[in-house]
C-alpha cells in the first residue's frame, strides 16, 4: 500500500494541472500549425494550378485556332496544321470532328475509328473551353479541350494531355518543406512549453510551499523569487504579508502579556486586601478603609476592561457609518462634563474656536477623542494650571489642539505614548487611575476616521503638552 501525505497529494494535483495545461497549449499549437501547413500547401498548389491552367489554355486555343482555318478538317489537314505549329511539348494531342469521331491522335500513326468519349472532349463539343488538372504521386496531369470553329460553326474539338513531372516534384518538395518546418516548429513549441510549464510550476510550487510553512506558524520564512514578473511581485507581496502577520502576532503576544500584567495588579491588590480583612481583626474605620481600597481597585479593573473592549470593537473599515459632525457642540459638551473635574484639580479650561468646521465622523467617536485628551490634560496638569482647546481651519483641514500646562512628556517618550499600556510615570498614572490605554484608543479612533494625531511636549520650562488633531473638512453647501 502506498500512502500519500497531504503535501504530496497537493504536489501531485498541481503536477497534473501543469501537464494538463501544457497538453492543452500544445494541442492548440499543433492544430494551428496543422491549419497553416494545410493552408500553405493548398495555396502553393493552387498557384501552380493557375500557372498551368494559363499555359494549357493557350496551347489548346492555339491548336483549335489553327485547325479552324482549314477548309476541310481531316487527318491530313490536321496533321499538317499541327506540324506547322512545331513542338508543343504535349504528351498527347487529339483532334475529333463535330460528332466526336477520331481525326488525329499524336500517339497513333493512323487515325483511330469510332468516337472519342473523353469527358473533356464531350464538354468541348458542347461549345465549352475545358481544363482539368490533377496532382498525384509527384506528377501533375493536365487535360484541356476546346471546340474548333470554322466560319463560326462547330467543326470539331482539340484535346491536349500533358504530364509535368518537374512541377509535380516542385509541389511535392514544397509541401515536404512546409511539413518539415511545421513539425520542427511543433517540436520546438512542445519543448519550450514543457520548460515554461515546469518553470511556472516551480515558481508557483515555491509559493505554495511557503504558504504551507507560514500556515504552520513559521512567520520568519520568506519566499525568494527573482525577476520582475508577476511571480516576483507576488513573492514581494507575500513577504510583506508574512511580515505583517509576524508583527501582528508580536503585537498580539505583547498585548496579551501587557493586559495580563495590568489586570493582575488590581486583582492582586484586591486579593491582598481581602486576605488582610479575613486574617486580621480590624476596627470599623480600618475595615471601611480597606473596603474602599477594594472598591477603588475594582473600579480601576472595570475601567481597564472597558478600554480593552473598546480596542477590540474597532472595525477595520475606514469611514464606515459616518455622519456630518460639527466641532463646536461636541467641544462644549465635553467642557460641561469636565468642568467639575477641572475645578477639583484647580485647572482653568479655555475654548478658542476660530472657525467651526464639519467633518465626517460619528459624534460619539469625536466626543470620546476630545474627552480623553481633555481629561488627560486635567489629570496630568498642575494646580493653578490651564488647559486650552483651540480649533482653526487650514485650507481643507480642521485642526484641533489641546494644550495643557502640566508636567510635560520627555522627548524619548513622545513616540511611545500612543502604544498600549505605555505610561510615562507609572506611579503617577496609578494615582490618577491611568491604564495606558486612553491614548492608544484615541489614536485608533482618529485613524479610523481618516485623521491624524501628534503630540508635542517639553519637560523643561515652559512645560506642557499639546495634542494636535487634523481631520479633512466636509463642507456642507446650503441652498439659498
Amino acid at each position: 500500500m502506498v500512502t500519500i501525505s497531504r503535501s504530496n497529494a497537493g504536489a501531485l494535483r498541481y503536477k497534473s494541472s501543469q501537464l494538463r495545461y501544457s497538453a492543452v497549449y500544445i494541442t492548440l499549437t499543433f492544430l494551428v500549425l496543422l491549419f497553416l501547413n494545410f493552408y500553405c500547401s493548398e495555396t502553393s498548389q493552387q498557384l501552380f494550378y493557375r500557372s498551368k491552367h494559363t499555359a494549357m489554355m493557350d496551347k489548346v486555343l492555339l491548336v483549335s485556332s489553327a485547325l479552324g482555318e482549314q477548309e476541310v478538317l481531316n487527318t491530313d489537314t490536321a496533321r499538317a496544321s499541327i506540324e506547322q505549329l512545331g513542338n508543343l511539348k504535349t504528351a498527347r494531342l487529339v483532334v475529333t470532328d463535330e460528332t466526336g469521331r477520331w481525326i488525329y491522335d499524336s500517339l497513333a500513326e493512323e487515325a483511330q475509328t469510332g468516337f472519342c468519349l473523353f469527358p473533356e472532349v464531350v464538354q468541348a463539343l458542347e461549345g465549352n473551353d475545358v481544363i482539368s488538372i490533377d496532382y498525384h504521386d509527384g506528377v501533375m496531369v493536365s487535360r484541356a479541350a476546346a471546340p474548333i470553329l470554322s466560319y463560326n460553326s462547330l467543326a470539331g474539338c482539340a484535346y491536349i494531355l500533358e504530364y509535368d513531372a518537374d512541377q509535380g516534384q516542385l509541389i511535392r518538395s514544397l509541401q515536404y518543406n512546409i511539413l518539415t518546418v511545421s513539425l520542427v516548429l511543433c517540436y520546438v513549441v512542445i519543448f519550450f512549453s514543457l520548460i515554461f510549464a515546469r518553470t511556472f510550476a516551480g515558481r508557483l510550487r515555491q509559493i505554495m510551499e511557503s504558504m504551507r510553512i507560514i500556515r504552520e506558524g513559521n512567520y520568519d520564512h520568506k519566499v525568494s523569487l527573482k525577476g520582475r514578473d508577476e511571480f516576483s511581485v507576488l513573492g514581494s507581496e507575500f513577504n510583506a504579508l508574512t511580515a505583517k502577520l509576524r508583527q501582528s502576532e508580536a503585537l498580539q503576544r505583547q498585548f496579551i502579556s501587557d493586559a495580563s500584567h495590568e489586570l493582575k495588579t488590581p486583582l492582586a491588590s484586591i486579593k491582598l486586601l481581602s486576605d488582610s480583612i479575613l486574617q486580621n481583626d480590624m476596627d470599623v474605620d480600618t475595615l471601611r478603609e480597606f473596603v474602599a481600597d477594594i472598591g477603588d481597585e475594582a473600579d480601576r479593573l472595570t475601567r481597564m476592561s472597558e478600554k480593552l473592549l473598546s480596542l477590540t470593537r474597532f472595525h477595520p473599515d475606514v469611514g464606515s457609518d459616518c455622519e456630518i459632525t460639527y466641532f463646536t457642540p461636541t467641544v462644549e459638551r465635553v467642557m460641561r462634563m469636565l468642568t467639575t473635574a477641572a475645578e477639583l484639580s484647580d485647572v482653568t479650561l479655555r475654548v478658542e474656536i476660530v472657525t467651526d468646521s464639519s467633518i465626517l465622523i460619528l459624534e460619539d467617536d469625536l466626543y470620546q477623542i476630545i474627552f480623553n485628551l481633555v481629561e488627560n490634560g486635567i489629570k496630568y496638569n498642575v494646580p493653578g494650571g490651564s488647559l486650552t482647546v483651540r480649533l482653526i481651519r487650514q485650507e481643507d483641514n480642521a485642526v484641533l489642539t489641546v494644550s495643557d500646562t502640566g508636567m510635560g512628556i520627555p522627548a524619548e517618550s513622545l513616540d511611545k505614548i500612543f502604544d498600549r499600556f505605555y505610561r510615562v510615570d507609572k506611579a503617577r498614572s496609578r494615582q490618577t487611575g491611568g491604564s495606558g490605554l486612553g491614548l492608544s484608543i484615541v489614536k485608533e479612533m482618529v485613524q479610523r476616521n481618516r485623521g491624524t494625531i501628534s503630540a508635542q511636549s517639553s519637560d523643561t520650562a515652559p512645560t506642557g503638552t499639546t495634542f494636535t488633531l487634523t481631520f479633512p473638512v466636509f463642507d456642507v453647501e446650503v441652498e439659498g
